[in-house]
């Protein structure tokens, strides 16, 4: 009678650690996503793509975009003046490098077409949380959202 008890007692237990594990496995994989890790979006084509980026700040609001095709990028800086209104605007163009593990090197070394002698740079991360694209500033971690995701998820 031990015997069945125990049986009894140690399939409840494996029972239950299985739903546990089931649990913690969707909760680590939730906060992977969050952090971009061990994402596989090696397939995922960014050509074509905008990234979209604001700020708001108590004197002015900055909007950022960047905007990839191919190999080349186009970033666009507007700046809102909330005091007076007006906008101003700064358009950089260059180039961009994406490795194997999501990483992307963007280097934007001409404003309106003129050489700057010292360009712009950013290290951003693809990730993906929730079937919408962003990139993740890995030095001030601002999150640049896909503008084809963010439009679609506001309809």
């Amino acid at each position: 009678m031990k015997k069945f008890f125990a049986g009894i007692l140690f399939v409840g237990a494996t029972l239950g650690v299985k739903a546990q594990y089931s649990t913690l496995d969707q909760i680590l994989t939730r906060l992977e996503e969050r952090k971009g890790v061990n994402q596989h979006l090696e397939n995922v084509n960014i050509d074509n793509k905008k990234f979209v980026y604001i700020k708001d700040e108590a004197d002015h609001t900055e909007r950022d975009f960047i905007v990839i095709k191919g190999n080349k990028v186009t970033y666009v800086e507007v700046f809102d003046d909330k005091a007076t209104g007006e906008s101003s605007s700064n358009v950089f163009s260059g180039d961009i490098v994406r490795n194997k593990k999501n990483i992307i090197s963007l280097r934007a070394d001409m404003l309106e077409n003129k050489k700057v002698p010292i360009p712009v740079t950013k290290t951003l991360l693809l990730t993906m949380q929730d079937d919408i694209l962003y990139l993740i500033d890995i030095n001030t971690r601002a999150r640049w959202i896909d503008e084809a995701s963010y439009s679609k998820a506001k309809k």
